[in-house]
């Protein structure tokens, strides 16, 4: 089982912690000291998903050198502000197969993300790809 808690410290601040003992300033105002709520979720989603892609890469013995996952994400209007869009782009470093990188995007999104996996039932997921084969050197 997996736990985790918001303790309210002021305004609309909040201290996240989880099973792990880790904690997180949490800003659902318009102070923006630590990131909001929305924002930890594609946070989330981005590790998830770069997560999953670094163990498949390794698994096919590619030689990446960096991995980043960027998310922009469109709201609905109305409450409850789900996500209805999320563009990932996924940038990767290294002389690899582009093929390769396809496959492992495919695989998290589809099978191995939790995080995607959940997304997916009220936004539309897109993913591009940039190979940055500057960072081979």
């Amino acid at each position: 089982m997996i736990t985790a808690s918001a303790q309210w410290t002021d305004r609309d601040r909040f201290i996240g912690t989880a099973a792990s003992g880790h904690a997180i300033v949490v800003d659902a105002g318009a102070d923006k000291s630590g990131n909001g709520p929305m924002e930890l979720v594609l946070i989330g989603l981005c590790s998830c998903t770069a997560t999953d892609v670094v163990t498949i890469l390794r698994k096919k013995r590619e030689p990446f050198t960096s991995v980043t996952v960027r998310a922009e994400a469109e709201r609905a209007t109305e409450v409850p502000k789900v996500f209805t869009r999320i563009k990932l782009t996924y940038t990767v470093g290294g002389e690899v197969s582009r093929k390769s990188v396809e496959d492992a995007v495919r695989l998290s999104k589809e099978k191995y993300c939790s995080v995607s996996q959940i997304l997916q039932s009220t936004a539309e997921i897109e993913t591009a790809i940039e190979l940055d084969v500057a960072e081979a050197v």
